[in-house]
């Protein structure tokens, strides 16, 4: 296998802090010394343990050292410890996972303190020469091919293809995913290309590659990041044309981020993930993504599935035999697999175009399923603009219920409020 130079690659090793899940039996009295600040959570709705919350902390990182602070949450007498990891950036952020489930009216506290936290990344990326994997606790969530991959033996060449999720695992270790069917060998598990465009005058297809029109190639990884909350990575792909007269031409410049939380307390019944797009045109020449039945994001579901086994409900209660075309804020594909049930929550951004967006469901056959924005309309993509989509994927073990979906629906988009109370002695 041919090996790859990662130049320019910037590996975060972000401001990482474990700190073990643990409490004391007596009362802890804080000095006020010690107290940073007080973070009083406020559910308008169910939290469930592992909701993502985050505080801005801009004013005051410079003053912070990277094992200078402790996050506890105040259950009564007892004070529990809870990981956290900073996000630097123009606007750092604190995250942390809540440890418990907050009902809907109530409220969770928590004190940032002073002190030294144990250090124990769980979310961590191990690479080789073809792909990047990411674990929680050394059990697979999933991998990114970022090496071009050969078609089968047998197959043109132009079945060549990188930049693509494959496979996903569950958290019990079932592989949800499929690459490279011998009824359509350009799916390649979870990938995001378009299908009917226009360009300089030319149409392109980036999503068949037979046709001998365009791909989308993995060029570099902007950067990578570890920690106790969340892991992952950004990367740089480019939709390239192509030409017998004219060569090759780079169309859009696209990333991709990907955001694994680490599950709490050894849960072994799902996992989360963010999967977050940015396009824009190459050049100062447009491209317009013509109204199409199915492009953008395509996951192709494991070869255990099939319509007698496997099904899809998506916000709007719709299913297998009547999803296909209809709008939703999320859809569910599970299925039963040789290790039980297991499925994928996807779920889609209201800043998103077109949302709630179209999806492409095969309504027979195998699972494959994709939002897909263009479904009724023409998108038009100008120079120097960025467009962005965003979804959160659920992989899971056994099943999600509907009002589970919509709770999760629900968490995405609506930030919960949060009250912070920061001390003159920070």
């Amino acid at each position: 296998m041919k090996k790859f130079k990662f130049d320019y690659i910037q590996i975060r090793i972000v401001l990482i802090f474990v700190l073990l899940l643990c409490s004391t039996g007596f009362p802890q009295k804080i000095n006020s010394s010690e107290l940073i600040c007080k973070i009083i959570i406020q559910a308008e709705k169910e939290l469930p343990p592992n909701t993502p919350v985050s505080i801005p902390i801009d004013n005051y990182i410079s003053r912070l050292s990277a094992s200078s602070f402790i996050l506890e949450k105040i259950d009564n007498s007892l004070r529990l410890k809870v990981p956290t990891q900073i996000e630097p950036g123009e606007q750092s952020k604190l995250w942390w996972l809540l440890p418990k489930k907050i009902n809907a009216g109530e409220k969770q506290v928590f004190d940032l303190v002073h002190g030294t936290p144990q250090i124990a990344p769980l979310v961590q990326i191990n690479m080789d020469s073809d792909g990047l994997e990411i674990h929680y606790k050394n059990r697979k969530a999933l991998r990114y091919q970022y090496a071009p991959l050969k078609p089968p033996t047998g197959e043109n060449p132009l079945y060549v293809r990188s930049g693509f999720i494959h496979p996903i695992w569950s958290p019990g270790g079932k592989v949800l995913t499929r690459i490279q069917p011998s009824d359509h060998i350009h799916h390649m598990g979870f990938w995001n290309p378009w299908t009917k465009t226009e360009y300089e005058g030319r149409h392109i297809d980036f999503w068949n590659l037979k046709k001998g029109q365009g791909t989308v190639r993995f060029v570099k990884f902007n950067s990578l990041e570890t920690g106790p909350v969340f892991g992952g990575f950004e990367a740089l792909q480019q939709h390239v044309a192509f030409d017998s007269t004219k060569g090759e031409k780079v169309v859009l410049n696209e990333t991709w981020q990907i955001r694994c939380w680490a599950p709490l307390s050894g849960n072994n019944k799902f996992w989360i993930w963010d999967f977050f797009t940015s396009q824009s045109c190459a050049s100062l020449s447009p491209l317009t993504l013509l109204k199409y039945r199915y492009g953008g994001f395509g996951f192709r579901g494991t070869s255990d599935w099939n319509e007698r086994n496997s099904d899809y409900l998506t916000s709007e209660g719709k299913t297998r035999k009547d999803g296909n075309g209809t709008r939703a804020r999320w859809c569910n594909v599970y299925g039963k697999t040789d290790k039980g049930n297991g499925g994928v929550l996807f779920i889609s951004h209201p800043e998103n175009h077109e949302y709630p967006e179209p999806m492409r469901i095969w309504p027979q056959g195998d699972v494959f399923f994709g939002y897909c924005p263009v479904v009724y309309a023409d998108w038009n993509m100008v120079p120097n603009e960025s467009y962005v989509r965003k979804y959160r994927v659920i992989v899971y073990d056994g099943t999600i219920t509907k009002d589970e979906a919509e709770q999760y629906w629900y968490n995405f988009i609506h930030l919960p409020q949060i009250d912070v109370k920061w001390f003159s002695n920070k």
